[in-house]
């Protein structure tokens, strides 16, 4: 994509909240690794995708700065509820601060710690589900979370494309080995139906078959 297509794009799509955009900056100001913050056009696709499926419950693995969380919330019917797993202790105040900005803040309850120990624990069906973790474990990750989302729910999954590493034969790191296995995972079960989307770093779509 070129600068003025996507310049284009972002002008005939919803203005990013201004709570949105200061969280935006700040992640590129204060944290390592900002481009793990969806951003304008991601985060306004994450609203709208929340508002189609209309959750009454949510749950997102890998919180980061609490940006797509709060877009999940934005699109949420009223006395919908997100939880959102952040394994980064060190990640916490400053969640806290941007959730509390929010009007959507009661939405959302944060936990703090490993989702693989959090996440059985909270004995909940979702409607939906948002996956942004460890591309190492998205398999597991994917596995553990299945059985909790209901049928006809769904589980979007970001970085499925991995800067285009996942077609490239010379790449072997780990978190490219785990996205191509996530992949190919998805392809081969009958349980569900799925669409990788080539919006920025890749955004798969997970539907539960009823």
């Amino acid at each position: 994509m070129t600068p003025q297509l996507e310049e284009y794009i972002l002008s005939h799509t919803d203005t990013e909240p201004e709570l949105l955009s200061h969280i935006n900056r700040e992640v590129n100001l204060r944290l390592l690794y900002p481009r793990m913050c969806s951003g304008h056009l991601q985060g306004r696709v994450l609203t709208m995708l929340t508002a189609m499926i209309a959750p009454h419950n949510a749950l997102e693995i890998g919180t980061y700065a609490g940006y797509s969380a709060l877009c999940i919330a934005e699109g949420m019917p009223p006395g919908g509820h997100l939880d959102t797993v952040e394994i980064d202790d060190e990640m916490e105040d400053f969640i806290r601060h941007n959730f509390a900005q929010s009007p959507y803040s009661e939405r959302i309850t944060l936990h703090i710690g490993d989702a693989a120990e959090i996440v059985p624990q909270l004995q909940s069906t979702y409607d939906m589900a948002y996956l942004d973790a460890d591309k190492r474990t998205y398999c597991e990750t994917f596995r553990m979370v299945l059985p909790m989302i209901r049928k006809g729910g769904f589980i979007i999954v970001d970085n499925t494309l991995w800067d285009g590493k996942v077609t490239d034969p010379a790449e072997h790191d780990p978190q490219t080995e785990g996205i191509r296995h996530f992949n190919d995972m998805l392809t081969e079960m009958p349980e569900v139906s799925q669409v990788i989307l080539p919006l920025r770093d890749g955004l798969t779509l997970v539907r539960v078959n009823p």
